[in-house]
């Protein structure tokens, strides 16, 4: 299995709480999530646009996937070394987090998003830093 992931996603999934746009949509991110989190070898195909988290995102709700979030995507990728294409798995995704983010880089690079302001984004990235682990989100 390989999950399709854009590069603010890899972001946004370590602060993921169980909030999102629609029932669907949080139904869709916390499987992404919670197979993430409980198989850390699982692997992730980085692409540009939309990916496996946008397919839930609400049909109703005025589309967001444009010019801001392909820079914050750009942003991310950048800080990661990572380019659209690469393969890996999400054990390694976390490990370049803890080399290469910090929480505040949350406030610079994901400064419009509408999420930033609750600090679960900073939060998930000391937890990867710390090496513990995100917490369980349960079913939904």
């Amino acid at each position: 299995m390989t999950i399709k992931l854009r590069g603010h996603h890899l972001l946004c999934l370590l602060g993921y709480r169980g909030m999102g746009y629609s029932e669907a949509f949080c139904v869709n991110m916390t499987g992404i999530y919670e197979t993430l989190r409980a198989e850390p070898d699982t692997r992730i195909e980085i692409v540009i646009g939309p990916d496996d988290i946008c397919q839930a995102y609400p049909p109703d709700k005025p589309n967001h996937c444009n010019g801001d979030v392909y820079l914050q995507d750009q942003a991310v990728l950048l800080k990661l070394g990572l380019e659209p294409g690469n393969q890996g798995s999400w054990g390694e995704i976390c490990e370049r987090v803890t080399t290469n983010i910090v929480p505040s880089d949350i406030s610079h690079i994901c400064s419009t998003c509408p999420w930033e302001s609750y600090g679960v984004c900073q939060e998930g990235v000391q937890l990867i830093i710390e090496g513990k682990s995100l917490p369980a989100i349960g079913n939904k």
